[in-house]
């Protein structure tokens, strides 16, 4: 255990640091990490402060940890960072060292150690830039992506105006139509090419980063805007019997909640209001708003697809096959949405061969991924409705986990889960037979791969 704990050590250094020679790998501030903190600065008197910039670079150190050593058959590692910090002090707190090896175990399924250590090259006042106005009264913070749920969960918890928008991004993104108005963070990791392609530690990135702008911000409450299915499903129904997958679970932001508490000596609330509702159901209540229409939703992006094989005629369009893609159809089918001739790669799922719907991608090995992607997040959703008829017996482990994080009776979390589940199954069998009893998604329900 000791000699894969120290293989697996990662060490930052401050800029110009030279690296020592042993086993760890190196990293350098301003080099493989880079952020900006120019925004958060922006959003209130005082901006960022030393605290937060420290929690910002154990965000990188931690993703570029996950995605640097490639994960064995087992799943689990022993993953150790050294890194400087400014609040050197409040680091060193066995409550905020244990709080935080705790979010991240059962984040990632990993065994996290740290040695933090003092900062002696960090120029403070060149983080502080002129101010933006971040007009109107805050009530929540808000993770920001471009999916359906952000839009639509953003415009369900309060006016525009209410929001505190925060999206993490490695790249300048364009306000869409519909869209509210969010602060982006710069943040880049170069990592080479990742050996591990899991990254659960993104939610970890994405709860941190959202935690410190509340905390500028003076706000308590932190919207987490996933639906039912995508925060459950993948903690219930790991995929290829991996890891539980908890990014978006109850029990992952108790542990964040006393984290954050413990580091900043700010209280969070990370609030699930859309948690016992499906997407579908998610997405008819936004179009049910004043003022909010079917355009507001159909300019978004859920599939997680960045390779060549989405790009069509100078355009990237979403592949309409991986997991991300089936769940966005099926929900917009739900809420009655019909979306443009063109949005995805893999359009027609009537298609009796899976070959045939795949005219547009011309590489074998792309075409052979993109089923691997299919089946697996098709047998994901058939499993998950098939929970609607298990017995509460079957379904107690799941609600009593939920229950606990909800601080709610059991019995009551039994039924909503059931719910949530006969829900999820109606949305899912109608957007099945909508496509005929000869499409290639049906037979892989059953078990079948299409040859």
């Amino acid at each position: 255990m000791i000699a894969e704990q120290t293989r697996a050590h990662l060490r930052i250094l401050e800029p110009k640091q030279t690296a020592t020679e042993d086993d760890s790998v190196a990293i350098h501030v301003e080099e493989e990490i880079r952020f900006q903190t120019e925004v958060l600065d922006a959003l209130a008197e005082g901006g960022c402060r030393p605290v937060h910039y420290d929690l910002l670079l154990l965000c990188a150190a931690v993703e570029y940890a996950d995605r640097h050593w490639k994960r064995t058959s087992e799943w689990h590692r022993y993953l150790h960072v050294t890194m400087p910090v400014i609040e050197l002090e409040k680091w060193l707190s066995d409550s905020v060292q244990r709080s935080l090896k705790r979010a991240l175990k059962l984040l990632t399924g990993d065994s996290w150690s740290f040695d933090f250590v003092q900062a002696n090259n960090v120029d403070v006042g060149r983080w502080q830039q002129m101010r933006l106005d971040v007009r109107g009264v805050k009530t929540f913070a808000i993770p920001y992506s471009e999916g359906l749920d952000s839009r639509a969960v953003a415009a369900l918890c309060g006016d525009h105006n209410e929001a505190l928008c925060i999206r993490v991004t490695n790249k300048r993104q364009e306000h869409r139509h519909g869209e509210n108005v969010f602060a982006e963070i710069p943040f880049t990791v170069k990592n080479g090419t990742p050996r591990e392609s899991s990254f659960r530690s993104r939610g970890f990135q994405f709860a941190a980063m959202t935690a410190i702008a509340a905390d500028i911000r003076n706000i308590h409450r932190i919207v987490v805007p996933e639906s039912g299915q995508g925060a459950l499903g993948p903690a219930m129904l790991p995929l290829h019997r991996l890891y539980a997958d908890y990014r978006n679970h109850p029990k992952y932001f108790r542990l964040m909640e006393k984290f954050i508490e413990n580091l900043l000596d700010h209280q969070v609330n990370f609030e699930q209001p859309r948690l016992w509702s499906t997407k579908g159901q998610t997405l008819s209540a936004f179009l049910q708003l004043p003022n909010r229409n079917v355009a507001d939703l159909i300019d978004t992006r859920s599939c997680w697809q960045t390779r060549h094989v989405v790009n069509v005629a100078g355009s990237r369009r979403q592949c309409g096959l991986c997991a991300a893609c089936l769940l966005r159809r099926f929900s917009l089918h739900a809420a009655g949405v019909t979306e443009a001739s063109g949005t995805y790669v893999i359009e027609d799922l009537m298609a009796l061969d899976v070959y045939d719907a795949m005219a547009k991608v011309a590489d074998a090995d792309d075409r052979d991924n993109m089923i691997e992607y299919g089946i697996a997040g098709t047998r994901h959703f058939q499993h998950m409705a098939s929970m609607a008829d298990w017995s509460d017996e079957a379904l107690r482990i799941y609600a009593l986990e939920i229950a606990e994080a909800l601080g709610e009776p059991e019995a009551q979390t039994l039924t909503k889960l059931r719910t949530l589940l006969s829900q999820h199954a109606m949305e899912w069998h109608t957007f099945l037979a909508a496509q005929g009893n000869q499409s290639f998604l049906l037979n892989w329900t059953g078990g079948g791969n299409n040859g």
